[in-house]
């Protein structure tokens, strides 16, 4: 009966706008002080408060923090014209493209739904533009974006090394080559896929245009790290 009021309480509070982690989490703490009383509100802080202090998982907050920071400044866009310049003057190049900035921003970030968040809203509407579909712009990018699961620093190997007192740096290695070797084979896929379909070839490679896309990548990071 209790946990039928409790779902019901959570969807009244979901339909008069309360915001879902503020219904979540006051429809839980209503429900421990109803079924174990309410020292539970002091054992629910108290597990929180060891969370916070485990050292492995403070690195999460972190990739995420730094997956914004790209987001909201100019890194990931400058990232995507060096990866441009280096891949993308190949048939479905834009394609390969959208792969390999995912492998560059999982070692960064090591979460998928940064990795979309920042690449997807430049890289969908590019390849629309250059006459890919809607469905292979969206695919290329939720697909590629999985490979951060994988690329350390990977937040799913964190959490699984912290609960299960596993080796982080142990899992990290072991997470490279079939990160790696994912990421290939999804851009040799593309490039099937670019062959048989006919997709548009980028512009021819530049040594120019790589060298000021690298530079002006290295240069941002650099700033970035100074302030």
């Amino acid at each position: 009966m209790i946990t039928l009021l409790l779902i019901i309480g959570l969807f009244f509070l979901v339909l008069i706008n309360v915001p879902i982690a503020v219904a979540l989490g006051f429809v839980a703490l209503t429900g421990m002080v109803l079924s174990k009383g309410i020292d539970s509100i002091y054992n629910a802080a108290l597990t929180m408060f060891d969370g916070a202090t485990n050292f492995p998982l403070l690195a999460i907050p972190l990739f995420i923090l730094a997956g914004a920071l790209m987001n909201t400044t100019s890194i990931s866009r400058r990232l995507i014209n060096l990866t441009s310049a280096l891949i993308g003057f190949v048939r479905g190049g834009l394609a390969m493209v959208n792969v390999g900035v995912s492998m560059f921003f999982a070692e960064i970030s090591g979460s998928a739904v940064a990795d979309v968040a920042a690449i997807g809203s430049v890289l969908i509407p590019a390849m629309k533009n250059r006459n890919y579909t809607p469905e292979l712009s969206a695919a290329v990018t939720s697909s590629s974006a999985s490979i951060a699961i994988i690329i350390p620093p990977s937040i799913a190997m964190i959490i699984y090394g912290a609960l299960s007192d596993t080796s982080i740096v142990q899992l990290f290695v072991a997470g490279i080559i079939p990160g790696v070797l994912g990421g290939f084979s999804m851009m040799a896929l593309c490039y099937w896929y670019a062959i048989k379909f006919n997709l548009p070839r980028e512009e021819a490679f530049s040594l120019g245009k790589l060298w000021v896309a690298g530079n002006n990548f290295v240069l941002r990071l650099y700033r970035g790290m100074k302030w």
